[in-house]
C-alpha cells in the first residue's frame, strides 16, 4: 500500500533568488533609452553612410524587443495559477530567453551578410559622426547595463538583459575607435570589417544563452543541481531505503520543482518529516517546490519505479 504526500514549500524570506522589483523601472528606463539612441544610429548612420552604425541599431533594436519581451515575462511569470495553467505562467520567462536569443542570431546574420557585400564594395564613411554617435552609446548601453547587474547570477532574463547592454557597450567602444582610425587613415574597408566583428562578439555572448534557454526548455535539471547528488542527500535519511521516479526541472528561469517517491518500509514518518526534507532541499540545493510520495511496501512494485520509465 502505497501513501502519497504532496508538499508546497514554504515561501518564506529568502527562499528564493527572485529578481528585486524595481526591475521594472530598469525595464521601461533601459527601453527607452535605446529605442531613442536607435532612432539616433539610423538616422546619423545612413548619414555617414557608416554600416558599423546601422548594424549595431539593428543589435540595439534586437536588444529592445529583447528587454520588452523580458519585461512582460517577467509580470507573466507572477501572475497565480489557475485552473488551466496550474504553474501560473512561469515558463513564460524561458520562452522569453530563447526568444531572444534566436532574434539576436537572425539580426547577427543580416549583420554579417550585409558586412560581406560592403567588403566587396566599400563607402564613404563620416568617421567623426560615428564617434559621436557611438560614444553616446557607451553611456547609454553601460548606464542600462548597470541596471541589470545585480540580478545577472539568479535570473537567466536579467543576465540575457545584463549581457546585451554590457556587449553594446564594449560594441560602441570598438565603433569608436573604427572611427577614429578612418578618419586618419581614409581605410573604408575598415567599416564592415568591424561590422563582422561585432557579428562574431554577438555570436560569442549570444551562444551560451541560446544553450541555457534550450536546456531550460526542455524540462533538464538546471545548471548547479546535481541529481546524483540530490539522490544521496534524500537516501542519507532515516527510514528512506531507496529512491526512484525523480524528477528535477525548471519551472521558470528562477524556481526549481521536484517530484520523487521514497520507500519507507518501516512506515509513513508523517508529515513533519516531509516539511522538513522540503526545506532542506530548499536549503541545499534552492528547489522551492517539492512533491514528495511516500512508499511504504516493498512488496508492491510502483509502475514508475523503473529509470527507463517517465
Amino acid at each position: 500500500m502505497t501513501e502519497p504526500h504532496d508538499h508546497h514549500h514554504d515561501h518564506g524570506a529568502g527562499t528564493h533568488h527572485h529578481a528585486p522589483a524595481d526591475f521594472g523601472t530598469a525595464f521601461a528606463v533601459g527601453i527607452a533609452l535605446n529605442l531613442a539612441y536607435v532612432a539616433g544610429e539610423c538616422v546619423y548612420g545612413a548619414t555617414a553612410h557608416s554600416l558599423a552604425l546601422l548594424a549595431d541599431a539593428g543589435h540595439n533594436l534586437g536588444d529592445v524587443l529583447s528587454l520588452a519581451g523580458a519585461w512582460l515575462a517577467s509580470v507573466l511569470s507572477r501572475r497565480l495559477p489557475s485552473s488551466r495553467y496550474t504553474y501560473g505562467l512561469r515558463r513564460s520567462s524561458i520562452l522569453a530567453a530563447l526568444g531572444n536569443a534566436i532574434l539576436l542570431l537572425v539580426i547577427t546574420g543580416g549583420i554579417a551578410w550585409e558586412s560581406v557585400r560592403r567588403l566587396v564594395h566599400p563607402t564613404q564613411v563620416g568617421g567623426a559622426i560615428v564617434m559621436a554617435v557611438a560614444a553616446a552609446g557607451i553611456v547609454i548601453n553601460g548606464a542600462t547595463a548597470l541596471m541589470f547587474l545585480s540580478g545577472r547570477k539568479h535570473d537567466i532574463n536579467i543576465r540575457a538583459a545584463f549581457v546585451h547592454m554590457a556587449s553594446d557597450a564594449l560594441v560602441a567602444f570598438g565603433v569608436v575607435v573604427t572611427g577614429a582610425v578612418i578618419l586618419w587613415t581614409g581605410l573604408r574597408w575598415l567599416d564592415p570589417a568591424v561590422s563582422l566583428l561585432i557579428s562574431l562578439v554577438i555570436v560569442f555572448g549570444t551562444w551560451s544563452l541560446l544553450r541555457d534557454s534550450v536546456i531550460l526548455s526542455l524540462d533538464a535539471v538546471p545548471a548547479g543541481i546535481d541529481p546524483a547528488e540530490v539522490t544521496r542527500f534524500l537516501a542519507r535519511h532515516p527510514g528512506v531505503a531507496s529512491i526512484h521516479d525523480l524528477h528535477i526541472w525548471p519551472m521558470s528561469t528562477t524556481e526549481t520543482a521536484l517530484t520523487c517517491h521514497i520507500l519507507m518500509p518501516a512506515g509513513h514518518p508523517g508529515d513533519p518529516f516531509l516539511v522538513e526534507l522540503a526545506r532542506e532541499l530548499q536549503q541545499h540545493f534552492d528547489i522551492g517546490h517539492a512533491t514528495i510520495q511516500v512508499e511504504v511496501d516493498a512488496d508492491v512494485a510502483c509502475a514508475l519505479a523503473s529509470d527507463r520509465v517517465v
